[in-house]
């Protein structure tokens, strides 16, 4: 049990010696407070009985490779790291020589309700690729943090009255409260609702709120935004007078974006846009100085506020619709600590980047109370069109294989998102780096360690980070593999425990060292 003595392994006992201090006789280092495994979870029985059975070094052993990861993927087979240019076998590989027979994948699951750890990984990748876009860093020159920057708040349009918190008062709908709608119902509230009231997000009336256009807009969402990409640029060339056909010759966008569900199930997007000089082969190059962060905020505002899409509806009987976002646009310059833009309305990077990677590992039913009879209805309305929207393609065929795909074609698939269809965290291309080099950087960093350690001598990471993100010009190894799929999770409900109570140990190991440093003056690099 000795070689079990690492911070990395510990995490897994300390969370279950937190509730079973006689659980792992063989351990006898004192367990760390806080953050134990709740005893209605497991009990005594089921855990000296797991431990009985010669499941603790496996388990440790392949919790420590996944990361604590709640539902990693189990698979079965081998695989060979050849020189392509020699055909020598440089390495091999079998699951077989694991304590269990089997090799363990983190699932990468971005989503924290799903794997507290993967999402925590994706969450720290995106703060890390947004950050980069905005001050520099990860391969990105620092002079991006010369270039102008704004924060755009971009919001689904009204459906119909929902309740809320306005004006930051905590006041509904205090207009109106005496009137009622044609189902009789009050067109007004007068509540001042709490943070968490389950009436947040809820219709005033819900046979007034229009459920088709709420899930026709969540499709077309990603469309919308397109077009915004489209206006933003033609309204630059405008404004630098140059032919749009000719902008990329002057100046350059690039974003990073990011969806959020707000209470009432509809998507907005928080998105960076930044505004670069003309194309080159590295990008980054400096802005015009005729266009200021002030300027560009002013720009995607009335942009925001101009595009428009005009979408057919699912089958004959559903009218075309003109789709729009909302009228809450807000578009803040982000200063940075080189701009001096207007400090009324400043954001700092960090936590421009934070906010957008919080949202980024949320989904829809981590946003509001999912069973609630609002979010069933919309489900429910995404379900009903698509089934009209298929009606209407085997409209005179006889066979599937004689349908015709139409603009709805996949509906049913996302039903859980409300028919939203896009990925949550997007990017253009030249914004900064991608999460590929983040993670290959990552695998070579893991492996630097693994050397090192097993060489005792000291590594510095920080001096290493060009070399760990460099791209190779051409592959020097081939990696042939021959895997089976044997399954998904741990082995039982007692596995899954210790793993989400070792990622919330791990969590704040992680958090107390980050304090650690912020004390700590000219700490440099990481040595392990």
């Amino acid at each position: 049990m000795g070689r079990l003595g690492r911070q990395d392994t510990r995490v897994v006992a300390d969370a279950l010696l937190a509730a079973f201090p006689q659980a792992i006789p063989e351990w006898h280092c004192e367990p760390a407070p806080g953050l134990g495994i709740d005893p209605a979870a497991l009990t005594q029985e089921q855990v000296a009985e797991w431990v009985g059975h010669g499941r603790w070094e496996p388990f440790a052993a392949a919790l420590e490779r996944v990361g604590n990861c709640a539902r990693p993927i189990r698979l079965r087979g081998s695989s060979m790291r050849v020189d392509a240019a020699t055909g020598q076998v440089i390495s091999t590989y079998a699951s077989a020589e694991e304590p269990d027979g089997l090799t363990y994948v983190r699932c990468g699951n971005r989503r924290e309700s799903s794997c507290p750890s993967c999402s925590r990984l994706y969450a720290g990748d995106t703060f890390q690729l947004i950050r980069a876009g905005v001050v520099g860093g990860k391969s990105v020159p620092e002079h991006v943090a010369e270039n102008p920057l704004v924060f755009a708040t971009l919001t689904a349009p009204s459906f119909g009255r929902v309740h809320g918190r306005r004006d930051g008062t905590g006041l509904c709908h205090p207009r109106g409260s005496r009137a009622t709608c044609a189902h009789g119902r009050p067109r007004g509230c007068t509540s001042r609702h709490s943070d968490d009231d389950p009436m947040l997000g809820q219709p005033l009336c819900a046979e007034c709120y229009d459920y088709d256009s709420h899930v026709i807009w969540q499709w077309w969402a990603p469309s919308l935004w397109r077009r915004v990409n489209i206006g933003l640029r033609r309204g630059l060339a405008k404004q630098l007078g140059v032919a749009a056909t000719r902008l990329a010759e002057v100046a350059t966008l690039q974003y990073a974006k990011v969806g959020e569900f707000q209470a009432r199930g509809a998507i907005h997007f928080h998105a960076l846009i930044r505004l670069d000089g003309p194309k080159t082969p590295e990008g980054f190059a400096p802005a015009d100085t005729s266009i200021d962060a002030v300027t560009l905020a002013r720009l995607v505002r009335r942009t925001v506020a101009s595009v428009r899409l005009e979408v057919p509806g699912v089958d004959a009987d559903d009218p075309d619709r003109v789709l729009a976002f909302g009228r809450q646009v807000d578009a803040r310059p982000v200063t940075t600590h080189r701009r001096t833009d207007d400090a009324a309305q400043a954001l700092a990077p960090e936590q421009v980047a934070g906010y957008l990677a919080k949202y980024a590992t949320k989904s829809a039913s981590e946003d509001h109370q999912e069973n609630d009879e609002h979010h069933r209805r919309l489900r429910a309305t995404c379900r009903r069109l698509a089934e009209r929207s298929v009606g209407t393609q085997r409209r005179g065929t006889e066979t599937d294989e004689d349908r015709v795909e139409g603009p709805y074609d996949l509906l049913d698939k996302w039903v859980h998102m409300y028919g939203f269809r896009g990925h949550f965290a997007t990017k253009s291309r030249r914004y900064s780096i991608t999460l590929g080099a983040l993670r290959r950087a990552r695998q070579r960093a893991q492996s630097r360690i693994a050397e090192h350690r097993h060489c005792g001598q000291p590594l510095d990471l920080t001096a290493l980070e060009a070399d760990l993100l460099a791209e190779e010009d051409e592959e020097t190894t081939l990696v042939i593999g021959n895997w089976t799929f044997v399954g998904s999770g741990w082995a039982n409900e007692t596995e899954r425990t210790l793993a989400l109570a070792a990622a919330a140990r791990a969590r704040e190991y992680d958090r107390e060292s980050a304090a650690l440093r912020k004390h700590t003056p000219n700490r440099k690099g990481t040595r392990v």
